[in-house]
Protein backbone atom coordinates (compact mmCIF):
# COMPACT_ATOMS: atom_id res chain seq x y z
CA UNK A 1 0.00 0.00 0.00
CA UNK A 2 1.21 2.94 -1.11
CA UNK A 3 0.21 6.03 1.66
CA UNK A 4 1.47 9.89 2.05
CA UNK A 5 0.94 12.03 5.32
CA UNK A 6 1.65 15.72 5.86
CA UNK A 7 1.99 17.58 9.42
CA UNK A 8 2.85 21.63 9.55
CA UNK A 9 1.41 25.06 9.90
CA UNK A 10 0.80 27.62 7.70
CA UNK A 11 2.80 29.92 9.54
CA UNK A 12 4.87 26.95 11.23
CA UNK A 13 8.47 26.90 10.55
CA UNK A 14 8.12 23.95 7.98
CA UNK A 15 5.80 21.41 6.29
CA UNK A 16 6.68 17.80 6.07
CA UNK A 17 5.17 15.53 3.75
CA UNK A 18 5.96 12.02 4.30
CA UNK A 19 5.29 9.01 1.63
CA UNK A 20 5.21 5.24 2.63
CA UNK A 21 5.63 2.24 0.20
CA UNK A 22 7.13 3.71 -3.21
CA UNK A 23 9.51 0.82 -4.47
CA UNK A 24 13.33 1.40 -4.31
CA UNK A 25 15.06 1.90 -7.47
CA UNK A 26 12.52 5.13 -8.68
CA UNK A 27 15.37 7.95 -10.20
CA UNK A 28 14.31 10.81 -7.75
CA UNK A 29 15.75 14.36 -7.78
CA UNK A 30 14.82 17.24 -5.66
CA UNK A 31 13.97 19.16 -8.53
CA UNK A 32 11.37 16.53 -9.67
CA UNK A 33 9.51 17.52 -6.44
CA UNK A 34 10.37 21.44 -7.16
CA UNK A 35 9.33 21.86 -10.21
CA UNK A 36 6.03 21.08 -9.04
CA UNK A 37 6.10 23.20 -5.94
CA UNK A 38 6.53 26.37 -7.72
CA UNK A 39 3.82 25.31 -10.59
CA UNK A 40 1.47 25.73 -7.78
CA UNK A 41 2.36 29.18 -6.79
CA UNK A 42 1.61 30.21 -9.80
CA UNK A 43 -0.95 31.97 -11.29
CA UNK A 44 -2.52 35.54 -11.94
CA UNK A 45 -4.87 36.28 -8.94
CA UNK A 46 -2.38 34.52 -5.92
CA UNK A 47 -1.52 36.74 -3.23
CA UNK A 48 1.44 38.25 -1.38
CA UNK A 49 2.43 34.75 0.28
CA UNK A 50 3.13 33.44 -2.90
CA UNK A 51 6.33 36.16 -3.29
CA UNK A 52 7.01 35.46 0.50
CA UNK A 53 7.89 31.95 -0.30
CA UNK A 54 9.63 30.15 -2.72
CA UNK A 55 8.97 26.54 -2.07
CA UNK A 56 11.94 24.17 -1.86
CA UNK A 57 12.17 20.27 -0.38
CA UNK A 58 14.89 19.01 1.79
CA UNK A 59 15.21 15.11 1.81
CA UNK A 60 15.36 13.97 5.11
CA UNK A 61 15.37 10.48 4.43
CA UNK A 62 14.12 7.39 1.46
CA UNK A 63 16.54 8.58 -0.98
CA UNK A 64 20.38 7.90 -1.47
CA UNK A 65 21.82 8.79 -4.72
CA UNK A 66 19.21 10.02 -6.48
CA UNK A 67 16.97 6.91 -6.20
CA UNK A 68 14.26 5.40 -3.67
CA UNK A 69 15.50 3.12 -0.95
CA UNK A 70 12.21 1.91 -0.42
CA UNK A 71 12.16 3.21 2.85
CA UNK A 72 9.54 6.18 3.92
CA UNK A 73 10.65 9.33 1.86
CA UNK A 74 10.01 12.09 3.68
CA UNK A 75 10.51 15.33 2.44
CA UNK A 76 10.76 19.10 4.91
CA UNK A 77 9.52 22.55 3.23
CA UNK A 78 10.68 25.50 4.88
CA UNK A 79 8.22 28.21 5.95
CA UNK A 80 10.44 31.76 4.79
CA UNK A 81 7.48 33.88 6.71
CA UNK A 82 8.27 31.60 9.87
CA UNK A 83 10.60 34.61 11.17
CA UNK A 84 7.79 37.30 11.35
CA UNK A 85 5.50 34.86 13.38
CA UNK A 86 7.48 33.28 15.81
CA UNK A 87 6.01 35.09 18.83
CA UNK A 88 2.72 33.97 17.29
CA UNK A 89 3.50 30.45 16.33
CA UNK A 90 6.08 29.59 18.77
CA UNK A 91 5.16 26.00 20.28
CA UNK A 92 6.66 27.05 24.02
CA UNK A 93 5.03 28.78 26.25
CA UNK A 94 6.00 32.38 26.42
CA UNK A 95 6.30 35.14 29.60
CA UNK A 96 3.06 36.70 28.76
CA UNK A 97 0.52 33.50 27.57
CA UNK A 98 -1.33 33.37 31.03
CA UNK A 99 -1.87 37.44 30.83
CA UNK A 100 -4.65 37.15 27.67
CA UNK A 101 -4.23 35.53 24.01
CA UNK A 102 -1.12 36.09 21.96
CA UNK A 103 -0.66 38.65 19.05
CA UNK A 104 -3.62 37.81 15.94
CA UNK A 105 -5.81 36.11 17.66
CA UNK A 106 -8.85 35.33 15.67
CA UNK A 107 -12.46 35.11 17.22
CA UNK A 108 -14.33 36.54 14.56
CA UNK A 109 -14.53 33.90 12.74
CA UNK A 110 -14.96 33.48 8.80
CA UNK A 111 -18.06 32.04 6.91
CA UNK A 112 -17.17 29.41 4.92
CA UNK A 113 -13.97 28.37 6.66
CA UNK A 114 -13.11 26.07 9.55
CA UNK A 115 -12.32 28.32 11.49
CA UNK A 116 -15.94 28.15 13.64
CA UNK A 117 -16.82 24.48 13.43
CA UNK A 118 -13.09 23.40 14.19
CA UNK A 119 -12.80 25.66 17.24
CA UNK A 120 -16.20 24.24 18.55
CA UNK A 121 -15.16 20.25 18.02
CA UNK A 122 -11.81 21.12 19.60
CA UNK A 123 -12.82 23.25 22.27
CA UNK A 124 -10.67 25.94 21.32
CA UNK A 125 -11.01 29.81 22.12
CA UNK A 126 -8.76 31.07 19.40
CA UNK A 127 -9.58 29.94 15.31
CA UNK A 128 -6.21 30.40 14.71
CA UNK A 129 -5.14 26.78 16.04
CA UNK A 130 -7.78 25.85 13.43
CA UNK A 131 -7.10 27.82 10.65
CA UNK A 132 -3.21 27.09 10.46
CA UNK A 133 -3.71 23.77 10.07
CA UNK A 134 -6.84 23.88 7.92
CA UNK A 135 -5.06 26.81 5.73
CA UNK A 136 -4.40 25.62 1.81
CA UNK A 137 -0.56 26.25 2.39
CA UNK A 138 -0.87 22.02 3.64
CA UNK A 139 -1.41 21.56 0.02
CA UNK A 140 1.94 22.30 -0.44
CA UNK A 141 3.09 19.28 1.57
CA UNK A 142 0.40 16.88 -0.87
CA UNK A 143 2.13 18.21 -4.18
CA UNK A 144 5.62 16.96 -2.80
CA UNK A 145 4.25 13.60 -2.16
CA UNK A 146 2.20 13.81 -5.63
CA UNK A 147 5.48 14.69 -7.27
CA UNK A 148 7.34 11.45 -6.01
CA UNK A 149 4.15 9.70 -7.58
CA UNK A 150 4.17 11.23 -10.70
CA UNK A 151 7.99 10.47 -11.31
CA UNK A 152 7.06 6.63 -10.89
CA UNK A 153 4.09 7.26 -13.58
CA UNK A 154 6.12 8.21 -16.00
CA UNK A 155 8.88 5.46 -15.95
CA UNK A 156 5.61 3.15 -16.74
CA UNK A 157 4.72 5.83 -19.58
CA UNK A 158 1.88 7.50 -17.67
CA UNK A 159 0.89 11.34 -18.08
CA UNK A 160 -0.56 13.55 -15.59
CA UNK A 161 -1.80 17.39 -16.77
CA UNK A 162 -4.24 19.73 -16.27
CA UNK A 163 -5.84 22.63 -17.58
CA UNK A 164 -7.97 25.28 -16.32
CA UNK A 165 -12.01 25.28 -17.48
CA UNK A 166 -14.06 28.14 -16.15
CA UNK A 167 -13.01 31.02 -13.36
CA UNK A 168 -15.36 33.40 -12.16
CA UNK A 169 -18.25 32.62 -14.85
CA UNK A 170 -16.33 32.24 -17.53
CA UNK A 171 -15.64 29.30 -20.19
CA UNK A 172 -12.54 28.40 -21.64
CA UNK A 173 -13.13 26.37 -24.98
CA UNK A 174 -11.33 22.88 -24.56
CA UNK A 175 -9.02 22.29 -27.59
CA UNK A 176 -10.07 19.92 -30.25
CA UNK A 177 -7.19 17.97 -30.20
CA UNK A 178 -5.07 18.15 -27.26
CA UNK A 179 -1.63 19.63 -26.56
CA UNK A 180 0.82 16.12 -26.22
CA UNK A 181 2.04 17.96 -23.11
CA UNK A 182 -0.76 19.69 -21.45
CA UNK A 183 1.08 21.01 -18.84
CA UNK A 184 3.99 22.89 -21.33
CA UNK A 185 1.00 24.48 -22.77
CA UNK A 186 -1.02 25.24 -19.80
CA UNK A 187 2.00 26.46 -17.79
CA UNK A 188 2.57 29.25 -20.44
CA UNK A 189 -0.71 30.72 -19.45
CA UNK A 190 -1.46 32.84 -15.84
CA UNK A 191 -4.24 31.00 -15.59
CA UNK A 192 -3.13 27.49 -16.64
CA UNK A 193 -5.95 27.67 -19.30
CA UNK A 194 -5.62 26.90 -23.03
CA UNK A 195 -7.90 29.32 -24.26
CA UNK A 196 -6.44 32.95 -24.92
CA UNK A 197 -9.95 34.65 -25.48
CA UNK A 198 -11.38 32.94 -22.30
CA UNK A 199 -7.67 34.06 -20.24
CA UNK A 200 -8.15 37.82 -21.51
CA UNK A 201 -12.13 37.55 -19.97
CA UNK A 202 -10.88 35.90 -16.92
CA UNK A 203 -7.91 38.02 -15.96
CA UNK A 204 -10.56 40.99 -16.27
CA UNK A 205 -13.00 39.23 -13.69
CA UNK A 206 -10.41 38.92 -11.29
CA UNK A 207 -9.24 42.45 -11.53
CA UNK A 208 -12.63 43.47 -10.76
CA UNK A 209 -13.32 40.81 -7.98
CA UNK A 210 -10.10 42.02 -6.35
CA UNK A 211 -11.21 45.84 -6.18
CA UNK A 212 -14.37 44.87 -4.56
CA UNK A 213 -12.77 42.83 -1.90
CA UNK A 214 -13.99 39.28 -3.61
CA UNK A 215 -12.94 36.26 -4.39
CA UNK A 216 -13.79 33.81 -7.80
CA UNK A 217 -14.05 30.00 -7.85
CA UNK A 218 -13.77 28.01 -10.97
CA UNK A 219 -13.01 24.35 -12.61
CA UNK A 220 -10.02 22.25 -13.76
CA UNK A 221 -9.77 19.20 -15.60
CA UNK A 222 -6.99 16.67 -15.09
CA UNK A 223 -6.30 14.66 -18.17
CA UNK A 224 -3.99 11.34 -17.35
CA UNK A 225 -2.61 9.09 -20.64
CA UNK A 226 -1.16 6.12 -20.89
CA UNK A 227 -2.54 4.11 -18.41
CA UNK A 228 -3.24 0.00 -18.64
CA UNK A 229 -6.85 -1.25 -18.34
CA UNK A 230 -7.71 -2.61 -15.21
CA UNK A 231 -6.48 -0.42 -11.92
CA UNK A 232 -9.25 -0.47 -9.25
CA UNK A 233 -11.87 -3.12 -9.05
CA UNK A 234 -15.87 -3.66 -9.30
CA UNK A 235 -15.75 -5.98 -6.38
CA UNK A 236 -16.19 -3.78 -3.23
CA UNK A 237 -17.25 0.13 -2.91
CA UNK A 238 -13.42 0.89 -1.57
CA UNK A 239 -11.41 -0.24 -4.22
CA UNK A 240 -13.49 1.43 -7.18
CA UNK A 241 -10.99 3.75 -8.52
CA UNK A 242 -13.48 6.67 -9.55
CA UNK A 243 -14.59 6.88 -5.77
CA UNK A 244 -11.06 6.79 -4.67
CA UNK A 245 -10.57 10.06 -7.11
CA UNK A 246 -13.84 11.43 -5.65
CA UNK A 247 -12.24 11.40 -2.10
CA UNK A 248 -9.23 12.81 -3.03
CA UNK A 249 -10.07 15.02 -4.87
CA UNK A 250 -12.76 16.70 -2.49
CA UNK A 251 -10.11 16.29 0.06
CA UNK A 252 -8.53 19.44 -1.43
CA UNK A 253 -9.69 22.73 0.85
CA UNK A 254 -12.15 24.02 -1.29
CA UNK A 255 -13.13 21.84 -3.68
CA UNK A 256 -17.10 20.70 -3.74
CA UNK A 257 -17.73 19.26 -6.64
CA UNK A 258 -15.44 16.05 -8.97
CA UNK A 259 -17.06 14.64 -12.35
CA UNK A 260 -15.27 11.88 -14.14
CA UNK A 261 -16.07 12.48 -17.91
CA UNK A 262 -19.56 13.77 -18.61
CA UNK A 263 -20.76 13.54 -15.34
CA UNK A 264 -23.59 15.26 -14.33
CA UNK A 265 -24.68 15.74 -17.50
CA UNK A 266 -25.04 12.34 -18.39
CA UNK A 267 -28.22 12.06 -16.16
CA UNK A 268 -29.32 14.87 -18.91
CA UNK A 269 -29.15 12.39 -21.74
CA UNK A 270 -30.37 9.03 -23.09
CA UNK A 271 -27.75 5.67 -22.86
CA UNK A 272 -27.17 5.95 -26.70
CA UNK A 273 -26.00 9.48 -25.83
CA UNK A 274 -23.78 8.16 -22.98
CA UNK A 275 -21.75 5.05 -23.77
CA UNK A 276 -19.27 4.41 -25.43
CA UNK A 277 -19.21 2.00 -28.44
CA UNK A 278 -16.20 -0.58 -28.42
CA UNK A 279 -14.18 -1.32 -31.63
CA UNK A 280 -11.68 -3.57 -32.62
CA UNK A 281 -7.54 -2.01 -32.46
CA UNK A 282 -5.13 -4.24 -32.80
CA UNK A 283 -2.02 -3.25 -31.57
CA UNK A 284 -3.80 -1.16 -29.03
CA UNK A 285 -2.37 -3.54 -26.29
CA UNK A 286 -2.90 -1.24 -22.99
CA UNK A 287 -6.96 -1.52 -23.56
CA UNK A 288 -7.04 -5.16 -24.81
CA UNK A 289 -6.83 -4.32 -28.54
CA UNK A 290 -9.76 -2.28 -28.53
CA UNK A 291 -11.21 1.31 -28.16
CA UNK A 292 -14.22 3.82 -27.48
CA UNK A 293 -15.10 5.45 -30.19
CA UNK A 294 -15.84 8.22 -27.73
CA UNK A 295 -14.60 8.57 -24.00
CA UNK A 296 -17.51 10.24 -23.06
CA UNK A 297 -16.96 7.67 -19.54
CA UNK A 298 -13.95 9.84 -18.88
CA UNK A 299 -11.54 6.68 -18.62
CA UNK A 300 -13.23 4.58 -16.08
CA UNK A 301 -15.83 1.60 -16.32
CA UNK A 302 -17.31 -0.38 -13.55
CA UNK A 303 -14.33 1.52 -10.78
CA UNK A 304 -11.84 0.19 -13.63
CA UNK A 305 -9.79 2.08 -15.83
CA UNK A 306 -10.52 1.21 -19.63
CA UNK A 307 -7.30 2.52 -20.89
CA UNK A 308 -8.76 5.74 -22.24
CA UNK A 309 -7.95 8.86 -21.36
CA UNK A 310 -8.67 9.49 -17.45
CA UNK A 311 -10.70 13.06 -17.73
CA UNK A 312 -11.34 14.72 -14.39
CA UNK A 313 -13.13 18.06 -13.73
CA UNK A 314 -12.66 19.70 -10.00
CA UNK A 315 -14.82 22.33 -8.98
CA UNK A 316 -13.52 24.67 -6.51
CA UNK A 317 -15.63 27.42 -4.07
CA UNK A 318 -14.64 31.02 -4.01
CA UNK A 319 -11.73 31.78 -0.88
CA UNK A 320 -13.43 32.09 2.21
CA UNK A 321 -11.28 35.04 2.93
CA UNK A 322 -13.36 38.42 1.61
CA UNK A 323 -11.11 41.27 2.29
CA UNK A 324 -14.47 43.08 2.22
CA UNK A 325 -15.81 40.59 4.77
CA UNK A 326 -18.86 39.12 5.52
CA UNK A 327 -20.71 39.07 8.80
CA UNK A 328 -19.89 36.97 11.23
CA UNK A 329 -20.09 36.26 15.28
CA UNK A 330 -17.13 37.40 17.53
CA UNK A 331 -17.10 34.13 19.29
CA UNK A 332 -15.19 36.29 22.14
CA UNK A 333 -18.25 38.62 23.08
CA UNK A 334 -21.24 37.04 21.38
CA UNK A 335 -21.87 39.84 19.40
CA UNK A 336 -22.59 40.52 15.54
CA UNK A 337 -18.96 41.65 13.78
CA UNK A 338 -17.14 41.01 10.31
CA UNK A 339 -15.12 38.62 9.39
CA UNK A 340 -11.54 38.61 10.13
CA UNK A 341 -9.06 39.54 7.11
CA UNK A 342 -6.74 36.97 7.04
CA UNK A 343 -4.28 37.31 4.06
CA UNK A 344 -5.39 35.40 0.96
CA UNK A 345 -5.71 35.36 -3.00
CA UNK A 346 -8.47 36.38 -4.93
CA UNK A 347 -8.22 33.22 -6.93
CA UNK A 348 -6.35 30.18 -6.63
CA UNK A 349 -7.95 27.63 -9.04
CA UNK A 350 -5.15 27.69 -11.12
CA UNK A 351 -3.05 26.51 -8.44
CA UNK A 352 -5.65 24.06 -7.05
CA UNK A 353 -5.10 21.79 -11.02
CA UNK A 354 -1.70 21.67 -9.98
CA UNK A 355 -2.85 19.78 -6.31
CA UNK A 356 -5.78 17.75 -8.30
CA UNK A 357 -2.80 16.39 -10.30
CA UNK A 358 -0.45 15.27 -7.69
CA UNK A 359 -4.02 13.64 -5.81
CA UNK A 360 -4.29 11.84 -8.86
CA UNK A 361 -1.11 10.90 -8.87
CA UNK A 362 -1.20 9.37 -5.14
CA UNK A 363 -4.31 7.66 -6.19
CA UNK A 364 -3.12 6.01 -9.50
CA UNK A 365 0.16 5.27 -8.39
CA UNK A 366 -1.38 3.68 -5.09
CA UNK A 367 -3.76 1.64 -7.56
CA UNK A 368 -0.69 0.61 -9.88
CA UNK A 369 1.32 -0.86 -7.05
CA UNK A 370 -1.79 -2.39 -5.83
CA UNK A 371 -2.60 -4.14 -8.98
CA UNK A 372 1.44 -5.22 -9.87
CA UNK A 373 3.27 -5.37 -6.83
CA UNK A 374 7.07 -5.16 -6.96
CA UNK A 375 9.27 -4.02 -3.70
CA UNK A 376 11.62 -2.36 -6.53
CA UNK A 377 11.00 -0.35 -10.17
CA UNK A 378 12.94 -3.35 -11.53
CA UNK A 379 10.26 -5.76 -10.46
CA UNK A 380 7.18 -3.58 -10.80
CA UNK A 381 8.13 -3.44 -14.94
CA UNK A 382 8.72 -7.09 -14.88
CA UNK A 383 5.08 -7.33 -13.43
CA UNK A 384 3.80 -4.49 -15.88
CA UNK A 385 5.42 -6.41 -18.80
CA UNK A 386 4.14 -9.77 -17.44
CA UNK A 387 0.27 -8.46 -17.87
CA UNK A 388 0.75 -7.15 -21.55
CA UNK A 389 2.23 -9.64 -22.54
CA UNK A 390 -1.01 -11.82 -21.53
CA UNK A 391 -3.36 -9.04 -23.14
CA UNK A 392 -1.52 -9.17 -26.29
CA UNK A 393 -2.38 -13.16 -26.11
CA UNK A 394 -5.98 -12.45 -25.92
CA UNK A 395 -6.10 -10.22 -29.19
CA UNK A 396 -9.38 -12.39 -31.05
Amino acid sequence: MLRFTTAGESHGPALVSILEGMPAGVPLLAAHVDTDLARRQQGYGRGRRMQIETDRIEFLSGVRAGETLGSPISMLIRNSDWKNWLEIMDPAPREGDADGPRKRQVTRVRPGHADLTGLLKYDRTDARDILERASARETTARVASGAVCRVLLRELGIQVGSHLVHLGGVDAARPAVMPGDINAASDASPLRTLDPAAEAEMITRIDAAKKEGNTLGGICEVVVTGLPVGLGSHVSWDRRLDGRLGQAMLSIPAVKGVEIGLGFETARRTGAEVHDEIEAAPGNTRMGHVRRKTNRAGGTEGGMTTGEELVIRVAMKPISTLMRPLGTVDVATGQAASAVAERSDVTAVPAMGVIAEAMAAYVLADALLEKFGGDSLGELRRNVDAYLARLDERVG
